[in-house]
C-alpha cells in the first residue's frame, strides 16, 4: 500500500486531505466571481465580454461545478472514517456526529449573517445529518442508491429544461435579473454593514431557492455526492488505490471524455439556462470525479505525494481556509473593506484567487508546523467534545 493513499502516522489518509485541499482552490476560483460581481443575477455568457468572456469560458468548462462535488464526496468519506474509528475505540458515533454537525451548522449561520451569502456549511451540516440515516448501508448499496438519487432527478430536470428551450428559446437564453442585480451591486459597493448584511441574507435565500424549496432539492444534489463518498470509504477506495490503478485509470478516462463533452454543450449549442444546467448539474460532477481519479493516481507515487503535500496541509485546515477566503474576499470587494466591488476583470479576479490560495497554502504549512489542527477546526472540535474531553485527549 502506498504511504500516500494509506493512513499516515497520525491516522489520516493523505490523499483525502490532498483532494480536500485541491477542491478548495477550485471552489475559490468560482467563488471569487461572486465576491466581485452579482454572479447569481446575470447570464455570464451575456455579461462578460472579450477577454473576460474567454476567462469565464475556461473557468466554466474546467472548474465550475466540478470541485464542490469532490469536497462533498470527501465529506461523506470522512464521516465513514469517523464511524469506523468510533467503533474501534468503543466511543459513541451518532450522538457525537449530531453535535459535530450542529456546531458546523452554527458556524455556517454565522458565515451567512456576518461574512458571505455563498455558504456551503449550512447545506453540508443539514445533509450530513440526513447521511447519518444511510451510513449503516453497505458500500455498494450506498453508491448505487447515490447514483440513482442524483442522476434520475437531474436527467428529468435537464430533459424538461431542454424541452422548454425548444419551445421558448428567447426567455431561457437571457435570464438576467436586472432588479436583483442592481440591488445586490448597490448594497455591496456602497452600502453600510447593516445594509450589506440584509442583502447578504437575501442573496443566500435566492441562491438556495428557499421559497422554492431549494434545501429540499439538496437531498438530490448534495446528499448523493456525500453518499457516494461514504460508499467509497466503506470499500476503502483511497486506501487501496495503489492496487487498483486500472480501475482509477478507467474512471479518469471515461470521466474526462464524458465530462468535457457535457461541459462544452453551452459552447457548442446554446448558452441558455437549460444547457448551462445540464453542463453544471451533470457534466460538473462527472468531470470532478475524473479530477479526483487523476489526483488519486498521482498519489500512488511517492514523489508526486511529496509534491502535493502542501495541498494536504490545506485540506487538513479546509474549514479555516474556506472561511478565510470569504473574509478576505469580502474585505477586498465590499464597501466596508476596500470597496472594489464591480471594478475588477475576470482575469484579475482569477489571478487574485490563485495568489490568495498560494498564500493560504503557505499559511497552512506554517500553522501545522506548530499546531495539530487549524484554529476553526480546533473550535469545531471543542464545541463537539467540550473542554474536558479535549484536555484528556491532548494529555495522552
Amino acid at each position: 500500500m502506498s504511504q500516500n493513499t494509506g493512513p499516515a502516522s497520525d491516522g489520516r489518509i493523505q490523499s483525502l486531505d490532498v483532494l480536500r485541499g485541491i477542491s478548495l482552490l477550485g471552489i475559490l476560483l468560482v467563488n471569487m466571481i461572486s465576491f466581485h460581481s452579482p454572479f447569481g443575477y446575470y447570464n455570464p455568457y451575456e455579461w462578460w465580454k472579450y477577454g473576460d468572456a474567454t476567462v469565464y469560458t475556461w473557468l466554466d468548462i474546467f472548474v465550475q461545478g466540478s470541485f464542490y462535488p469532490i469536497f462533498a464526496m470527501m465529506f461523506g468519506y470522512g464521516m465513514v472514517i469517523m464511524r469506523q474509528r468510533a467503533h474501534k475505540n468503543g466511543t459513541p458515533f451518532y450522538s457525537v456526529s449530531i453535535r459535530r454537525l450542529l456546531v458546523l451548522l452554527f458556524i455556517g449561520i454565522l458565515h451567512v449573517f456576518l461574512v458571505w451569502h455563498g455558504d456551503i456549511l449550512i447545506t453540508y451540516a443539514l445533509m450530513g445529518m440526513v447521511l447519518l440515516l444511510f451510513i449503516r448501508l453497505p458500500g455498494p448499496i450506498l453508491m448505487g442508491v447515490a447514483a440513482v438519487m442524483y442522476l434520475l432527478p437531474q436527467l428529468i430536470i435537464s430533459a424538461l429544461l431542454i424541452l422548454m428551450a425548444s419551445f421558448d428559446s428567447v426567455s431561457l437564453a437571457d435570464f438576467t435579473d436586472i432588479v436583483g442585480m442592481q440591488q445586490s451591486a448597490a448594497a455591496y459597493s456602497t452600502g453600510s454593514f447593516a445594509e450589506i448584511t440584509g442583502q447578504r441574507i437575501t442573496d443566500w435565500a435566492v441562491q438556495n431557492g428557499i421559497r422554492e424549496g431549494g434545501l429540499f432539492l439538496y437531498l438530490f444534489m448534495i446528499l448523493p455526492l456525500m453518499m457516494l463518498g461514504a460508499g467509497a470509504a466503506k470499500l476503502h477506495w483511497l486506501q487501496k488505490a495503489a492496487a487498483q490503478k486500472k480501475k482509477w485509470t478507467i474512471i479518469l478516462l471515461v470521466g474526462l471524455i464524458l465530462g468535457l463533452a457535457i461541459k462544452t454543450i453551452p459552447i457548442n449549442f446554446s448558452t441558455s439556462i437549460s444547457y448551462q444546467y445540464v453542463q453544471d448539474a451533470i457534466g460538473g460532477p462527472i468531470l470532478g470525479i475524473a479530477y479526483a481519479a487523476a489526483i488519486i493516481l498521482l498519489m500512488t507515487s511517492q514523489k508526486a505525494g511529496r509534491l502535493l503535500k502542501p495541498f494536504a496541509s490545506a485540506g487538513k485546515m479546509s474549514i479555516t481556509l474556506y472561511l478565510m477566503q470569504s473574509i478576505i474576499g469580502t474585505l477586498i470587494f465590499y464597501h466596508y473593506g476596500l470597496g472594489l466591488y464591480g471594478q475588477v476583470s475576470m482575469a484579475t479576479g482569477t489571478w487574485l484567487a490563485v495568489a490568495l490560495f498560494a498564500l493560504q497554502v503557505v499559511f497552512a504549512e506554517l500553522w501545522l508546523s506548530k499546531f495539530r489542527q487549524g484554529p476553526v477546526e480546533r473550535l469545531w472540535r471543542l464545541g463537539t467534545y467540550g473542554k474536558r474531553k479535549m484536555k484528556m485527549e491532548e494529555s495522552k
